[in-house]
């Protein structure tokens, strides 16, 4: 099975953008939050992200 990139339904702060990363490349969510904290366009492209990035499908 192919994993897709989604938002995390469990692993969210905001919009589930850092967590979905991080759960398709298998690292660390905070990790990637420290990313988006050091670059420089972090909130445009959070943005454009958490826009573009399918939800997970709800669990049970």
């Amino acid at each position: 099975m192919q994993n897709k990139l989604r938002k995390s339904s469990t692993d969210r702060s905001i919009a589930g953008v850092c967590g979905g990363i991080a759960e398709f490349f298998g690292i660390s969510s905070f990790g990637v939050r420290i990313l988006f904290i050091i670059l420089p366009a972090n909130l445009l492209i959070y943005i454009i992200l958490a826009n573009t990035i399918p939800d997970s499908p709800p669990s049970l």
